[in-house]
């Protein structure tokens, strides 16, 4: 069973129309309920009488904290993809209520299998929002490996240890201040700080389910990047030319610096066997759910990290301590979570998605702790090279209180390298395979957030895949590793260039994307096609210069050309007509200006494009150069 809990000013819902043949008979009338708590809940197959007994207990003990007494019980089916057949859901959510009136709480219940119109004002405390899970006692076990040779669709979906613990872990969260001193978050002053504010609310609520569209979606449709791909499971999407060259160019991008820095680039399967002693061993230390599938007589998962196919291969090898740091780097096309359904949206958090994944095996702490720096300046340097600096995102850092008594230290240079408090979420004991990690989250539109770059000290995968290096003395040891993705998902990249190219409108500027990353980054306009020529001779002039350039050559007026320059966030736009030949000068309009025009030379014109995009990789036009020629893949 999976609950929103949601501390309310009021909610107000009225039933429009049956979306179950099974739903009860009700009457279309609104209801209006003031200073309630709001359970949205989903009800999950093997859920029982005792689990809903168990939710509406821990509803009970909140209550008591709050001095509310009211709850409103809301049949809420997008919390989940493993969905209890309906009959058996309605059945426990009456049992819920009746358990719920014996105990004494003021009870009120929505229709269930109806679409419902809702309009809620909820608290702004921290612990308005929370997010619960519940599972019967009598659960399968937590990972099943049993090979049936048959795909049972009722069987149940492997859910990890780590995963589950993830729902239930106790934290303690922090704001770790510039000046290395950890400070309770309920006491940490925010001013100044919004952004961390945010990112701190998201956090510590863990409410991930989406209920209002964020604005890259119409954005990556409007701008032909990228689309859902309704032939396909949700979170697998498709890439239009322009979106699949800004996704190659991000990824030649990451993998250069990646190889810079030293890793050293392999290839490895896409599905391995659950039944794998290592594989299987870890599966219930990643919180991550998986795809699964058979092929003859083996029970197969599809990947969602390229540490299985990077840490076989590593113990097949031999290394001596000479080696260390050993650095190992795939980008995986694709990595694969079965993320909730509720949670999946455009390009933030997909089911499929493009991971460069470097790992590290270093010799000890001191050692992991030197390349964990350099890893941290690379990966803020990605980012600020993909166009995403300090100011667009946050950092969390996780670790024991033990292992900051042991390393309070290193964990003071992070944040003072890092220049920006951050929030640290601290636990008692260890229970992931992890003692250290830290994310980088870029806070977006609707104040939710989203994970970037990320490094872990990992202290147990060598010895579950029985890794091991030959120190000085011949003898056999076991390596930390460090996992790290510089960018994160290329696609959540994406996802947040173009969230910053909205804000940014919102605040006055012109919208846009990095100028290398912008699929035209000169579009030309002849006013007739007299000056069709002149206008190739400059297109093959800048094009030689590896800056992408197209033509307009479409029967719009001239004012609706720029109209669409402008909606397309062309970077440069020149209309060429007779003053142009005969001067030879070109009136160019610039996007971060906000259209003010700038007379350049064609040469002068390759000087300013080429020092936006120094250092960066070049790929050709992804479409054809007339704009005649080119479909219209979004409608």
């Amino acid at each position: 069973m999976r609950i929103l809990q949601l501390h309310s000013n009021s909610i107000t819902f009225k039933p429009v129309e049956k979306e179950l043949s099974q739903a009860e008979e009700v009457e279309k009338t609104e209801v209006h309920l003031d200073e309630i708590v709001v359970l949205f809940t989903s009800v999950e197959e093997g859920d029982n009488v005792e689990v809903s007994q168990k939710a509406i207990n821990d509803v009970r003990a909140f209550l008591g904290k709050l001095k509310v007494n009211k709850i409103l019980i809301y049949p809420f089916a997008h919390l989940s993809s493993n969905l209890s057949k309906p009959s058996e859901a309605f059945n426990i959510i009456k049992e819920m209520e009746n358990y719920a009136k014996q105990k004494g709480i003021e009870t009120y219940r929505a229709p269930f299998g109806w679409n419902k119109q809702f309009t809620i004002s909820i608290k702004g405390h921290p612990l308005a929002e929370q997010a619960r899970t519940y599972t019967p006692d009598t659960q399968k076990p937590i990972l099943q490996t049993k090979n049936t040779g048959v795909c049972d669709s009722k069987q149940e979906e492997p859910v990890s240890a780590a995963l589950k613990a993830e729902d239930t872990l106790k934290s303690f969260w922090h704001i770790l201040q510039v000046d290395g001193s950890l400070v309770p978050i309920e006491e940490f002053k925010f001013k100044g700080n919004s952004n961390l504010q945010k990112f701190s609310n998201y956090e510590i609520k863990k409410t991930r389910a989406v209920t209002v569209m964020p604005p890259h979606v119409p954005l990556m449709k409007r701008l032909e990047i990228a689309d859902y791909e309704p032939g396909s499971d949700p979170g697998n999407v498709r890439w239009y030319p322009k979106g699949r060259m800004i996704k190659s160019l991000i990824e030649q991008y990451v993998t250069t610096r990646i190889q810079t820095y030293g890793g050293m680039e392999v290839e490895t399967p896409l599905m391995y066997d659950f039944n794998h002693p290592s594989l299987s061993s870890y599966l219930n230390r990643f919180p991550a759910r998986q795809y699964i599938l058979k092929s003859e007589d083996k029970e197969l998962f599809l990947r969602f990290a390229a540490c299985f196919g990077q840490f076989l291969m590593a113990h097949d090898a031999q290394i001596s301590y000479k080696q260390l740091p050993l650095k190992l780097f795939e980008l995986t096309r694709y990595s694969f979570r079965r993320e909730k359904s509720g949670e999946v949206v455009g390009l933030k958090r997909l089911r499929a998605f493009t991971m460069p994944d470097c790992h590290a095996f270093c010799a000890d702490y001191d050692q992991a702790k030197s390349e964990f720096m350099t890893r941290f300046d690379l990966c803020i340097d990605v980012l600020d090279n993909i166009g995403l600096v300090k100011n667009d995102y946050e950092i969390a850092l996780r670790f024991t209180k033990e292992f900051y008594a042991e390393h309070k230290e290193f964990i003071a240079a992070l944040v003072v390298k890092f220049g920006k408090p951050i929030l640290a979420e601290v636990w008692n004991e260890r229970f992931f395979y992890f003692a250290l990690k830290w994310d980088l989250n870029f806070v977006d539109n609707q104040g939710k957030a989203a994970a970037l770059s990320t490094d872990q000290i990992d202290v147990e995968n060598a010895k579950r895949y029985g890794i091991t290096f030959v120190d000085e003395r011949g003898e056999k040891q076991s390596p930390l590793i460090l996992h790290c993705s510089p960018s994160g998902a290329i696609e959540r990249d994406i996802y947040a260039l173009l969230e910053k190219a909205y804000s940014e409108q919102m605040a006055g500027k012109a919208p846009m994307l990095p100028v290398w990353l912008s699929p035209t980054q000169v579009r030309l306009i002849p006013i007739s096609d007299k000056f069709i020529d002149k206008v190739e001779q400059i297109t093959q002039q800048i094009t030689d210069k590896c800056i992408r350039v197209d033509i307009d050559d479409s029967a719009s007026t001239l004012q609706k050309k720029i109209r669409e320059a402008e909606q397309e966030w062309i970077p440069y736009v020149i209309v060429v007509g007779e003053k142009e030949v005969e001067s030879g000068n070109l009136s160019v309009r610039v996007r971060e200006l906000r259209g003010q025009q700038e007379s350049l030379t064609v040469e002068q014109l390759i000087v300013k494009v080429s020092e936006k995009i120094v250092g960066k990789p070049y790929k050709p036009l992804p479409l054809p150069v007339y704009l005649s020629k080119r479909p219209q893949f979004h409608g």
